[in-house]
């Protein structure tokens, strides 16, 4: 690797290859926050690797270390790591039920600072004890969220949850793309494809595949999903409309 870094108490390591530029912003004991650039791209973001505390009184400075950073940037942000704590019910299987009570600080954050959950591919859950069956329990701990600004710039990054070897964490690898096609062409919704008697089954087919995370990240993932299918049938039910509109006003 062409450079590392670590926090001050060395729980958080950062390394980047020649590939990108890269500086520290911030860091304490529970998050470190750097800012890169791949030499190829134009695109600068930033992002926050974290390590929170196991204890909720001790895992507070950290959310509003990152509501503070929320404030500031206004370029693309991930944050990403082990929260130790899970935002949802359905994140957490095994021992006594959950009181999501002992989320809220978490939830408040993620609300204050209008971060996405990225979602995920692989093992729902990335930590457990460790116990026997019976006695084991599976949580959510780790996660990657991205502001607006990422999911603009970013729009096809994607978390995938690994297989766990000798750790009680299962290992996470972020993909992202970044947007370069500036000319890229946009799907226009034209009133005569609701009259066709395929466009009611293929929408309710795309719209009930399955897509993990939280309701905004999967509203939005389903509606570029919709998006996609709908350019690609209009092209195939209808060649290019656009294109045959330019042909005929040249006649």
């Amino acid at each position: 690797m062409h450079q590392a870094t670590s926090n001050i108490n060395n729980k958080i390591l950062i390394f980047w290859d020649q590939d990108y530029t890269g500086s520290v912003i911030d860091q304490d004991e529970q998050q470190m926050t750097v800012e890169l650039q791949h030499v190829e791209a134009t695109e600068v973001f930033q992002l926050t690797v974290i390590y929170a505390k196991c204890k909720t009184n001790l895992r507070r400075p950290l959310w509003e270390v990152l509501r503070q950073k929320f404030l500031t940037y206004t370029i693309p942000w991930c944050v990403i790591g082990d929260f130790n704590v899970i935002a949802s019910i359905k994140e957490n299987i095994g021992g006594l039920p959950y009181q999501l009570s002992k989320s809220m600080d978490f939830l408040n954050m993620i609300e204050d600072c209008g971060l996405v959950d990225l979602g995920f591919y692989g093992p729902r859950y990335t930590w457990s004890n460790g116990r026997a069956p019976g006695s084991i329990i599976w949580k959510r701990l780790d996660k990657g969220m991205v502001n607006d600004n990422w999911l603009i710039s970013f729009p096809a990054t994607t978390i995938s949850h690994l297989a766990s070897t000798r750790s009680d964490e299962n290992p996470l690898i972020m993909e992202m793309n970044v947007r370069q096609d500036t000319s890229k062409k946009y799907f226009k919704f034209l009133n005569c494809l609701v009259e066709n008697e395929g466009f009611i089954l293929l929408v309710q087919e795309i719209w009930n595949q399955e897509v993990r995370g939280n309701a905004m990240w999967i509203f939005y993932q389903k509606l570029k999903a919709v998006s996609n299918a709908l350019s690609k049938w209009s092209r195939q039910e209808y060649e290019d409309i656009f294109q045959k509109a330019k042909e005929y006003e040249k006649k």
